[in-house]
């Protein structure tokens, strides 16, 4: 199943020309989690993936240029008609501030759950959860972390068979635990083979939560406000220079680190080369750039330009007419 992260706004605090206020979209197979919803948050999608059906929305916390684009989506569901429920999770603080909102964006016609998450609780997609991770910011503020379940071993076909299995059906529900003929699954499956995990930090100074959450990650999204020189402005404000995001993602073992919620002062790049001193497998998102994160044995997180994505798709769209147009007639 495809997992990917992909970045709607990579600006910290005020939006600029080139990046939009804070806001990543995890897409998971056919299912769509947003992660903030600064102001703007549905143009980027308009201008990029379109507006797309969400299944949830997550917000780290209450400062504006995290949430303030919420009740104008909210909205724009409503005018498209939408019927399919939608839950927002977010801190203690939650309720109050959609209640405020409510005049905003008004009666709408499907189901909206407000949930007030506590330190820690966990939401159950199923086959995955998303947890609350607390961070520390000037006010109540988490981080999130998505993590999937272990997935089985391989099926040894070889020793199935042996054994009086015989290929189709049968191997199936030896995958999915089911004994077949006295054969049980540990006789024929490998070992368990854990499932990603994808840690988003918010707006964060860095901490032993994060950095707890983030062990083994295959993806680590940290904001990275500032540049070294100014860490002590860091430290005042409670957000992360990129240095130290580097270093929590070095001692976390994790196997990527993006590092985002980046100040209008700087461009982006010298951000990155600040936090690949310290942690080599680091990269500085743009917006509408996209990370796809495979199942470890497939390889390592990668990063994939928008730029870079536009011209694959359109080489694919005028290839597609040469390849039509080389098939000769009947």
């Amino acid at each position: 199943m495809d997992l990917s992260v992909f970045f709607l706004g990579t600006a910290g605090s005020v939006p600029s020309a080139r990046r939009g206020l804070p806001a990543v979209l995890v897409r998971r197979g056919g299912e769509r989690l947003l992660f903030d919803c600064g102001e703007g948050t549905q143009r980027q999608l308009l201008r990029s993936v379109g507006l797309v059906d969400l299944e949830s929305v997550f917000i780290t916390h209450f400062h504006a240029d995290h949430w303030l684009g919420l009740p104008g989506m909210l909205k724009s569901f409503a005018l498209r008609e939408r019927t399919e429920p939608l839950d927002v999770y977010g801190p203690p603080g939650l309720e109050d501030l959609m209640g405020v909102m409510r005049v905003v964006y008004g009666r709408l016609p499907y189901e909206l759950g407000i949930v007030e998450l506590e330190p820690d609780e966990t939401v159950d997609f199923g086959d995955y959860v998303v947890a609350a991770v607390p961070a520390r910011h000037r006010s109540s503020a988490y981080g999130y972390a998505i993590l999937e379940d272990p997935r089985p071993g391989h099926l040894d076909a070889r020793v199935a068979q042996e054994l009086g299995v015989t290929p189709g059906p049968d191997f199936g529900r030896l995958q999915r635990g089911e004994s077949v003929n006295g054969v049980s699954p540990d006789q024929v499956m490998g070992p368990e083979r854990k499932g990603r995990k994808v840690v988003i930090s918010g707006d964060s100074a860095p901490c032993d939560a994060i950095a707890i959450a983030s062990d083994h990650a295959d993806l680590l999204v940290h904001e990275a406000t500032f540049a070294e020189e100014e860490r002590e402005r860091a430290g005042q404000t409670a957000h992360s220079t990129a240095r130290q995001a580097a270093e929590l993602a070095r001692e976390a073992c994790v196997r990527m680190l993006a590092i985002t919620h980046v100040s209008s002062r700087y461009v982006g790049g010298e951000l990155r080369e600040q936090a690949r001193e310290i942690f080599p497998a680091t990269e500085a998102p743009r917006d509408f750039d996209t990370i796809a994160v495979p199942f470890p044995e497939r390889g390592g997180p990668v990063l994939e330009r928008w730029s870079d994505r536009q011209a694959r798709e359109r080489n694919q769209t005028q290839e597609q007419p040469a390849r039509s147009q080389a098939i000769p007639a009947s």
